[in-house]
């Protein structure tokens, strides 16, 4: 089995808690369907380093302008401060552009969302983020295709809320493959409505 690589983009402001469900689960073998399939690899617009909006320092594996689609399984692409305002993230949204382009999926949450919707991404697909009127800001052509909803899957594209990491992961770990459904559907019941009896189908899967 040839292992792949999910990457995880990293900027200054980014929204802690909006990944880390998804990429705690990609790198857990646990409960996996192929144990071991995934890594997770962080890629900057450079090698400095970046300090998250709770203030952890983080340090890029990879330049984005090195990262090519064929070597990517999915781009994670997380909330930030800095995604608004400004065009300091937009080369992550061009290359989010060659991702889809090349039918590499990329997952998007709070932020994320508003720049993919400048880059005209989320014209023509159904999404959703944190409201809809924060991506009328970006004076996008896509505000008929928004769907008021967690998360939101369409074709190669995850668009999620800022309040919805759970969510987020769940279309993640699916559109990966990570598990099976039946233990998908048991990980989302634990982790976002402490189901106990989700608890036992996971410890069934860890015995196989």
């Amino acid at each position: 089995m040839k292992k792949q690589v999910v990457h995880l983009a990293i900027y200054d402001t980014l929204a802690d808690w909006e990944t880390g469900h998804a990429i705690a689960h990609i790198n857990q073998r646990q409960w996996q369907r192929e144990p071991g399939r995934y890594s997770v690899s962080t890629v900057g617009l450079t090698l400095d380093p970046v300090t998250t909006s709770g203030g952890v320092r983080m340090i890029p594996d990879l330049v984005l302008a090195d990262l090519d689609p064929g070597d990517s399984a999915m781009l994670i692409l997380p909330g930030a401060d800095t995604w608004i305002g400004g065009d300091t993230l937009a080369p992550f949204a061009a290359k989010a552009r060659r991702f889809l382009d090349a039918g590499v999926p990329v997952a998007a949450i709070c932020g994320a969302t508003y720049g993919l919707a400048g880059e005209g991404l989320l014209d023509d697909r159904d999404h959703t983020s944190n409201v809809a009127y924060f991506l009328a800001m970006t004076g996008y052509a896509g505000g008929g295709r928004y769907r008021d909803e967690p998360a939101v899957t369409d074709r190669d594209l995850i668009t999620a809320g800022a309040t919805n990491p759970v969510e987020f992961a769940r279309e993640i770990l699916g559109r990966l493959d990570v598990y099976t459904p039946e233990v998908l559907d048991a990980w989302y019941r634990l982790y976002a409505r402490s189901d106990a009896s989700a608890f036992e189908v996971l410890q069934a899967a860890t015995a196989q």
